[in-house]
């Protein structure tokens, strides 16, 4: 279909994770905006019933489920984990919007990026598990990354095109989630519960969690590390309640810039598919300063929160350390929530593996990938029991 009116033809989007908080959300935004953009393939982790229905109601070329139960073939579904990598690589998909938890979104990025193709990126594992290679990867295909984490997308819209030399620093803002305030020993008894209750965004389990320890913030530090280009040194963390402004960028003469807006997905993901063009959406919620103040900021409480400190500690250090950091901390996620691990243990778990395993090598994709399985099996084997 071709929007006559503006003489270009809608680009095809393959939303990966297309069940998840990130995913729905994607496909609100795209419905909204026909002209502009079409599906043109769907995959998901396991959750069929959800699949079926948006694979109904928008009818995608393409259609895969990484977990199913064999049952998927019937309706022509691709399966298995191979499916993410032929979604991006099909020649009607122009953006890959990565929307998977955790290091299994790795090869579809960097097939995406070889192939030349733009990366809404959402999923911030991809670049703390192998930064230099994903990023290598768009050098040598001529694909973009372009953030959909809102911190991310605010720094983005800040920079607006100018030289990294012109940036003295920049700062992600931080809810301080559902336990800013508490003291330690209230954390020690924090439940499932408690850490699902975030104060501001509403988001997937996992990513909820992450937020709760501020292990989020330190991915997302990491994160712009390799998206900006920046020293570790000129990245800073701020814990702002409203989560209103969503980063701000310092500039070499004085100047700050941040980005405002409700805290909506919808925004960072609709900028993510136009950058650096803006189109109309009358659907994102609207801002008004009066209604949203005031507006706070707080020092990060690193003694009860240490994560966001070993982070920084990973991300330094380079190498394998932060793929381990990534995959240690999934890996105690994943046991809080089955009621397996006390919350305050999840970074206990994740430094006891970066004790052990950051040195491991990363010469190569294989190499952190096995890093990444070491740090599972050592947090599993220690923690799980």
């Amino acid at each position: 279909m071709v929007d006559t009116r503006a003489g270009v033809t809608p680009r095809g989007v393959a939303v990966l994770g297309s069940t998840g908080s990130i995913g729905t959300t994607a496909l609100r935004v795209i419905a909204r905006h026909p002209d502009r953009f079409r599906v043109s393939a769907l995959t998901a982790f396991n959750n069929a019933p959800l699949l079926d229905e948006q694979a109904r109601g928008l009818s995608p070329a393409f259609v895969g489920i990484v977990n199913g139960n064999g049952s998927e073939s019937t309706r022509g579904w691709a399966t298995g984990v191979g499916c993410l990598v032929d979604a991006v690589r099909r020649p009607d998909t122009d953006i890959v919007l990565n929307a998977i938890v955790g290091a299994a979104g790795l090869d579809a990025t960097i097939a995406a990026l070889e192939a030349g193709k733009r990366v809404a990126l959402a999923n911030k594992e991809t670049l703390v598990l192998a930064g230099e290679i994903v990023t290598e990867a768009a050098r040598r295909g001529g694909g973009e990354i372009v953030p959909v984490d809102s911190e991310h997308s605010a720094i983005l819209q800040c920079i607006a095109g100018r030289p990294r030399a012109d940036i003295r620093r920049v700062i992600l803002t931080a809810s301080g989630g559902p336990f800013r305030g508490w003291s330690r020993e209230q954390l020690e008894s924090a439940t499932v519960d408690d850490a699902l209750r975030h104060p501001t965004w509403q988001m997937g389990r996992k990513i909820t969690v992450d937020s709760a320890t501020l292990a989020n913030k330190a991915l997302e530090v990491i994160e712009a590390h390799f998206l900006f280009g920046l020293p570790y040194d000129r990245i800073e963390v701020v814990v702002h309640p409203q989560s209103v402004v969503h980063s701000m960028v310092e500039f070499v003469d004085g100047s700050v810039m941040a980005q405002l807006g409700a805290p909506s997905m919808e925004l960072p993901v609709l900028y993510a598919l136009t950058h650096p063009d803006r189109i109309e959406d009358a659907a994102t919620p609207r801002f008004d300063p009066v209604a949203q103040s005031p507006l706070t900021f707080e020092p990060v409480a690193e003694d009860e929160f240490p994560a966001l400190r070993l982070g920084f500690r990973a991300g330094i250090a380079g190498g394998a350390a932060p793929a381990v950091f990534n995959a240690a901390n999934e890996e105690a996620v994943a046991l809080f929530l089955d009621g397996k691990l006390e919350f305050p243990r999840i970074v206990e778990a994740i430094g006891s593996a970066m004790s052990e395993l950051a040195g491991m090598s990363s010469a190569t994709r294989d190499d952190l990938l096995a890093a990444d399985a070491e740090a599972r099996a050592h947090v599993a084997g220690r923690f799980g029991g």
